[in-house]
């Protein structure tokens, strides 16, 4: 099993879901690393979860605010992960903060459309656009050829749902309108072409359909089995999966 081996990580989301189950396997690789755990409300109590790895792993855990629909709040969170970084640069961007529109095209609400978007496409368009000069730094730090995870790379947790060529069979009897992954792997694709120069690798990669607060308690996967699988795969990207779409264990989906 190829290790994720990234000295510093940034998780969004990271206070529930796939998001709090990525941090506690993280913990669990001994090699050296530090991780920014980030959220929209560190002291609520949807995040008592993370805020108790943090009290365990204070060396390990830095909990910083940031809320995807705020483009001020990414910014912030930008200076204040800088400033903890300092030279080193940031080895590993997890972009996996989203949420679900529920309804058809019948009945589902413009604001919760609108709000989807910003949240899962507009969001992570910032993030990556405050964040990229820390992943410049770390990939001009590394001395390695080619493009990992452990150098610099952005992860974008998306959903066979935007497919457009899996999308009707997977969704059928679901109660959304996935555009919103769609436009996040637009994203994905437009972001890697522009990260190639500085050898920052740039995928999408859809975590299965599992038991959380958006995929619901019908789904068959468990939290903990769907992010091992995606930490396999994360750990053996080379450039040659730059600009990809890739499920939990390694299959190829088509856009």
């Amino acid at each position: 099993m190829a290790a994720v081996k990234a000295c510093n990580i940034l998780i969004t989301g990271a206070n529930r879901g796939l998001g709090l189950e990525t941090v506690k396997q993280l913990l669990e690789n001994s090699c050296q690393k530090h991780i920014f755990a980030t959220c929209r409300d560190p002291d609520g109590p949807k995040s008592e979860a993370l805020r108790e790895l943090a009290r365990k792993h204070p060396s390990v855990i830095t909990i910083i605010c940031l809320d995807v629909d705020d483009p001020c709040s990414i910014k912030e969170s930008a200076k204040k992960v800088g400033s903890l970084l300092g030279n080193n640069g940031l080895n590993l961007l997890v972009n996996n903060a989203a949420i679900v529109a529920r309804g058809t095209i019948h009945t589902s609400r413009v604001e919760d459309m609108k709000n989807t978007f910003n949240t899962n496409v507009i969001g992570p368009l910032l993030i990556i656009r405050e964040y990229q000069p820390y992943l410049q730094t770390a990939a001009k730090a590394s001395r390695t050829p080619g493009m990992s995870c452990n150098k610099a790379a952005v992860i974008n947790i998306s959903s066979v749902a935007g497919s457009m060529t899996r999308n009707p069979t997977f969704c059928t009897g679901f109660n959304t309108l996935p555009f919103m992954y769609a436009g996040f792997n637009m994203l994905t694709v437009l972001a890697a072409e522009e990260l190639k120069a500085d050898e920052i690798l740039c995928m999408a990669l859809h975590p299965g359909w599992v038991k959380t607060e958006l995929g619901g308690e019908k789904a068959p996967l468990e939290p903990k089995e769907s992010v091992e699988g995606m930490l396999r795969v994360i750990g053996s990207l080379t450039e040659k999966q730059h600009g990809g779409f890739l499920d939990y264990t390694g299959e190829t989906i088509p856009w």
